[in-house]
């Protein structure tokens, strides 16, 4: 398969999966049953659940790829196409490879992703990230700075922006 150029090309793959994991993405959970929790882990990831795996993860390297390159323009289109298609954002992970480069990556989809749904989600996801980065030798703040560089200013639940949270770590 050809890799997408642009942006245009990869909200249209995005939104296929987005698509195909909504009903995944949204659907209830009885949390009054005692198994629940075992339940949601015992069963298949919702990208393999829903058979899109290798084209949400391909759309999610390439978008962030954009997201690294591009100006502040692209990269704001990148962070409203996440916005947009909530049920990709959620089932769409990329798995932490132990490397500077590693982190770094992890660090952008999380810029990309902007605080998601939820910035508190986003903080111990963020502290999970640097223990792992940290447990593998990667030196954290010159990555955390980079990344927060290209991160949104905008406050958008009250508890920083993106780019603050990030500097936050990298500076504490």
């Amino acid at each position: 398969m050809e890799q997408p150029t642009g942006i245009e090309e990869l909200a249209q793959r995005v939104a296929l999966v987005d698509a195909a994991v909504r009903p995944i993405a949204n659907r209830p959970v009885d949390v009054n049953d005692p198994d629940w929790v075992t339940r949601m882990r015992q069963g298949p990831a919702p990208l393999d659940e829903a058979g899109v795996r290798a084209e949400a993860e391909s759309a999610l390297r390439a978008l962030i790829a954009l997201y690294a390159q591009g100006d502040e323009a692209l990269r704001v289109s990148v962070r409203a196409l996440l916005s947009r298609h909530p049920s990709f954002r959620w089932a769409t992970h990329l798995p932490f490879e132990p490397t500077p480069e590693g982190f770094r990556q992890s660090l952008l989809h999380m810029s990309a992703v902007d605080q998601g749904s939820d910035t508190r989600d986003e903080l111990l996801a963020l502290r999970d990230l640097c223990a792992d980065a940290r447990t593998a030798g990667v030196d954290l703040g010159p990555i955390l700075r980079e990344v927060a560089e290209l991160s949104s200013r905008e406050d958008k639940y009250g508890m920083g922006s993106m780019r603050d949270i990030l500097l936050g770590v990298a500076n504490p």
